[in-house]
Formats: structure tokens, C-alpha cells, sequence
């Protein structure tokens, strides 16, 4: 970012963001957290725009602009995300969670409702999302969740330390070593072709938590033939896939003897979750 006079209010300096090329939440974002005020407190940037731009949060947002233009997330620049009503620490070691996983949240309660004391596992749990949101929304359940990364475990425990929520980690790939009898399997797996042409957009995200094969569902794969072993009877297992990816996986779930295997929504009308019921006695 060229050298330019510091901007003298709060109004400037986000006429400046702007004028760089940073979208314009992003840069609400960026602006509050460099005046040290919450991340939801826009209106406080309307009332207060003739306000003083201090020297050292301008010191402070400008290699922050930076740095977004160069494409690193918001969240990571922010450190937290809000998900699912919860605010989540996050850096560069887990995939930044996004709105569109709360289909799958919202889903697996609804396959939770009516069961005493669930037993629920959240596959590759990185930053402890689905995990956190789940066990929060129902106390009563017991919620486990693995990741194979050590650094994404350290994040998600953090995070349940922090909110208090009882989750329990386990460092795994996905199903080894994992008992039986879960309610609820939910997972948000890579799911990214290798060669997609949108992964230099993901650049700043780690890519074992994007890539999964030529086709994006080598690890969806794995989950769907090993899942059953670990369902409970009328156990759901629940998958977050791809835009393009709902009916192939709708057909490995199928194949594998999952019934009522069906998919649902995200917030763009996208198929963007599928999953089907076990039922061990056919």
C-alpha cells in the first residue's frame, strides 16, 4: 500500500479502505477493530464519523488493509468468527467456518430433537464449529469431535475452554478409532477438486482441510463406507459437500444402504448438505 497522510477521521479512514479496493464490510470490519470497538458495532462508525481517526489505529489498520487486499480472510486478520450465535477464535491453522455450515448445524438439531442424551461426532472439527454450536444448542448431548491436525485441536480446544462447553477432542482421520452408537455423524469435509480453479482464492486457508482427490470426494468417500460401523440404529449421517456435488453424494449414500437419503439448502437456495438415515435391521 503506497504512503499516503495519515486520514484525521473515522469518516476518512474508511473512505481510504475504500478507495484501496476493500469491500466496504471488510473494511467496517477492519476499522472497528483497529478502534478497538465489537466487530457488530457498525452504527457506531455512522455516529461517530467526524470522529478523531486516532495515529496508532491508523498505524494499526493499514498493513491490515494490506493484507486483505493480498486476499488473507477477515477472520484471521480479526482473529474470531461468529457461528451459529458463537464467537470463535481463529487463525491461520483452521479453515475460517462459514454461514453456509449452519445448514448443517441447524439439520443435524432437527435429527437431535426427541432424543434423550444424543451422542453426536463432528468429523474434522477444526476450529470446533460444529462441535461447539451443537453442544451449546443442546447441553444434554454428548458431543465428541476429531481432527487429524494437532493445530486445529489446539484451536478448538481453546475455543470450547473459553465458551465452557463440554466437547470432547480426539486427535483421528476421520472414523479410526472411533466407538459406535452416535446419533448424529456430521461432518464438513474437504471437498475440493485438486485442480479447482477457485483454490488460489483459498490460498490462506490450510489445504488439507480443502483438498480431497481429482473429484473433491475421496474423503466424503471414506466417510460414507465407514459411518455405518459407527451409527446408532436410525442414526443420521450428515455431510456439508460442494455446490455441484449433491446428487453424486446423494448416490454414495444410496449405494451404501443409507434410506431417506435426501439433501438441504444453504442460504443461496444451494444444495449444500446431504445425508441419509442407518438403520442397522433392514
Amino acid at each position: 500500500m503506497t504512503e499516503a497522510a495519515a486520514p484525521s477521521t473515522v469518516a476518512e479512514a474508511l473512505a481510504a479502505a475504500l478507495a484501496l479496493g476493500v469491500d466496504r464490510l471488510d473494511a467496517q470490519l477492519l476499522l472497528l477493530h483497529a478502534l478497538g470497538r465489537a466487530p457488530h458495532d457498525r452504527a457506531w462508525l455512522l455516529a461517530h464519523d467526524t470522529d478523531a481517526m486516532p495515529d496508532a489505529a491508523w498505524a494499526a489498520l493499514a498493513p491490515q488493509l494490506s493484507r486483505r487486499l493480498a486476499g488473507e480472510p477477515v477472520a484471521y486478520l480479526l482473529g474470531q468468527k461468529e457461528f451459529h450465535g458463537l464467537d470463535l477464535q481463529v487463525d491461520a491453522r483452521v479453515l475460517v467456518p462459514r454461514p453456509d455450515t449452519e445448514t448443517l448445524v441447524d439439520w443435524a438439531l432437527q435429527c437431535l430433537e426427541g432424543r434423550n442424551a444424543p451422542r453426536v461426532l463432528d468429523l474434522g472439527t477444526g476450529s470446533g464449529a460444529i462441535a461447539l454450536a451443537l453442544q451449546h444448542a443442546r447441553p444434554d448431548a454428548q458431543v465428541d469431535a476429531v481432527d487429524a491436525s494437532a493445530d486445529a485441536l489446539a484451536v478448538a480446544e481453546a475455543n470450547a475452554r473459553r465458551l465452557g462447553l463440554p466437547v470432547r477432542f480426539a486427535q483421528a482421520h476421520w472414523l479410526d478409532g472411533a466407538a459406535g452408537g452416535y446419533t448424529v455423524i456430521a461432518s464438513n469435509p474437504p471437498y475440493i477438486a485438486v485442480n479447482d480453479l477457485h483454490l488460489p482464492a483459498l490460498k490462506h486457508e490450510p489445504s488439507s482441510a480443502l483438498v480431497a482427490g481429482a473429484d473433491g470426494l475421496d474423503d466424503i468417500r471414506q466417510i460414507v463406507q465407514n459411518a455405518p460401523d459407527h451409527l446408532a440404529d436410525s442414526g443420521w449421517l450428515l455431510l456439508e459437500h460442494g455446490h455441484d456435488q449433491a446428487a453424486a453424494v446423494r448416490q454414495l449414500l444410496e449405494s451404501r444402504g443409507f434410506a431417506e437419503v435426501q439433501s438441504r439448502d444453504d442460504l443461496a437456495g444451494i444444495q449444500r448438505c446431504s445425508g441419509g438415515i442407518w438403520r442397522a435391521v433392514k
